[in-house]
């Protein structure tokens, strides 16, 4: 079968090449119809889950060479197995390994996932970093390879987004057609990734985009659609998790209970990311009080990780052995509130290390665990009016899920795909409701526009907000020689008053300084250096700012509602 699926791919993706490649050509020098970008989608698709496949298998591959076993779902009891001085130093080599690669390759030993595709959709026309990107993806393999315990989902993601920024800097495309085509990688990787169609396609959209233009549902579907193909070419039909039978709700009086379960879901998701980001606080702050090199923070991470899992295999890895049985109901109480707690204080120390990886593995765990411990008290208090407690596991995989992503579509149906359990869509829609609305005021509205916000982009404010910082002053200065310019000497006054702008700033530095002077128009000046006079440009006015940003405003939504 194996041997079948790889023969197949290979063949689809040299008879998508041979297909391609005139209409490329020709693309290059024509405006992109609706028939050609489709082909493009299909083609981008076909490449972006072969990546998407080929991560995963790597995955197994170095996890092979590190534990002995490549199977993901038996890692922690093999680990377990093993001799402790073993289950202490892989994550250490391992995060040697990332600290090495993210230290040559990225210029701030950042590991780039999901909120910087969303950065590159909303800001940079669909682009993202490629060098750092692809230097995040072998990070990221590494990680998840030697016991990291994050998700494989985010560098997955990140990794397809720089696929097609390679495509649409060979086809120069503007930015509506650089994020419909973003999108459609997005979506590729993640049904490849994860056997998903519906949920890849309504994560690109949900997640990514933040839209769901109808312009861009096709080309995203059919990329969808061919991500799925390359999956099911190499594994089948299978769902991520093998679930006996169906868990069916047993009477609506049941229902209030999920209720209280998206509820406390929504304050676990709210815990997860907090915690991850007070670890990347503090591991920032000793690495600064002891002057530690960048790419020896990874090397810590994985000594604490070694040192956790000696006692607790299973926070190796991305832990889908104990979210399975979770889904099976196999972990009595005291386990699955044990296990959720040490999980969350490794994804913490993985996240914070730098090591690499997303957030949807761990999020998952975490909800199958909260769930299966409020389904056995729940269960225990209330027998003749209470299902399974694997019931109540399932529904918190999705609640705590969709309020860590911020997507509580994509996260619902991505829960009955992986699963193939649609026999409990009340109770899994109730508690991700519930828990999407309380995690996501913990934070700024997910943990990927949160990570934004840190870094002081304010995605998670709207359009209004964000389309300022893409919007140049220089690109707006009227010149000197403009007769409509601004009299030089009035502009030397207000220089000499501190009322200027640098021509490389953005239109979310000159609002500001707007409504501090109270004058119609500022003086543009170029810095070149501390003891360097400013060089006169010329001058923004107030209204060409105002004229600038509508416009931004009237394409987004444009866009947005097509």
């Amino acid at each position: 079968m194996a041997s079948r699926g790889k023969s197949s791919i290979v063949s689809m993706v040299g008879r998508a090449s041979d297909t391609m490649g005139p209409r490329l050509r020709l693309i290059r020098h024509r405006s992109l119809n609706q028939v050609q970008f489709w082909l493009i989608a299909l083609a981008v698709g076909i490449v972006a889950g072969t990546g998407a496949l080929l991560f995963r298998k790597g995955i197994a591959f170095v996890q092979h060479l590190a534990y002995g076993v490549s199977e993901v779902h038996k890692l922690h009891s093999f680990a377990g197995g093993l001799p402790w001085y073993m289950i202490l130093c892989i994550p250490i080599l391992g995060g040697l390994a990332v600290g090495i690669i993210l230290h040559l390759f990225t210029p701030d030993g950042r590991v780039r996932s999901v909120a910087d595709v969303i950065q590159g959709a909303a800001m940079q026309n669909g682009r993202v970093e490629r060098r750092a990107g692809l230097a995040s993806a072998a990070a990221s393999l590494i990680t998840l390879g030697t016991g990291g315990s994050s998700g494989r989902e985010g560098p997955v993601v990140h990794m397809a987004a720089v696929m097609s920024t390679w495509v649409l800097r060979w086809l120069r495309a503007d930015g509506v057609t650089g994020r419909d085509l973003l999108g459609c990688a997005v979506a590729a990787a993640v049904s490849a990734s994860f056997n998903a169609p519906i949920a890849g396609a309504l994560f690109a959209l949900e997640v990514v985009l933040r839209h769901f233009a109808i312009h861009a549902f096709a080309p995203i579907v059919i990329a969808s659609v061919a991500g799925t193909v390359i999956n099911r070419l190499e594994f089948g039909g299978m769902t991520e998790f093998l679930l006996p039978e169906a868990s069916i709700l047993q009477f609506y009086e049941e229902l209030p209970a999920f209720l209280m379960l998206g509820a406390v879901c929504g304050l676990v998701a709210g815990a997860l990311m907090r915690s991850t980001f007070l670890a990347e606080d503090l591991a920032s702050h000793v690495q600064a009080r002891f002057h530690i090199p960048r790419w020896l923070r990874p090397v810590f991470a994985g000594a604490l990780l070694g040192a956790l899992a000696i006692q607790f295999p299973h926070i190796i890895g991305v832990g889908y052995e104990t979210t399975s049985r979770a889904l099976l109901g196999d972990l009595g109480l005291r386990e699955a509130i044990l296990f959720a707690c040490i999980k969350a204080l490794a994804t913490a120390i993985t996240m914070g290390g730098r090591m690499g990886g997303g957030m949807f593995s761990p999020a998952m765990m975490m909800g199958a665990l909260t769930g299966l411990a409020f389904g056995l008290i729940a269960t225990s208090l209330f027998p003749d009016i209470s299902g399974s407690p694997r019931l109540y596991a399932l529904a918190g995989l999705g609640g705590v899920a969709a309020a860590v992503l911020g997507a509580p579509i994509s996260t619902t149906l991505i829960v009955f795909e992986l699963t193939g359990d649609w026999a409990v869509a009340l109770a899994v829609m109730v508690t991700v409701s519930i828990s999407t609305a309380i995690g996501t005021r913990m934070v700024n509205r997910s943990f990927f526009l949160t990570q934004l916000e840190r870094r002081g982009i304010h995605l998670a404010a709207g359009p209004q907000s964000y389309l300022l910082a893409t919007i140049r002053v220089g690109d707006l200065v009227r010149r000197e020689e403009d007769k409509r310019s601004a009299p030089e000497a009035r502009c030397w006054e207000l220089i000499e008053q501190g009322s200027y702008l640098d021509a490389g700033a953005t239109l979310e530095a000159a609002f500001p300084a707007f409504d501090r002077s109270g004058e119609p128009f500022l003086p543009v000046v170029a810095l070149t250096g501390p003891d360097t006079p400013p060089e006169l440009k010329g001058a923004l006015f107030h209204v060409d700012a105002l004229r600038a940003y509508n416009r931004a405003l009237a394409a987004t939504a444009a866009e947005e509602h097509s």
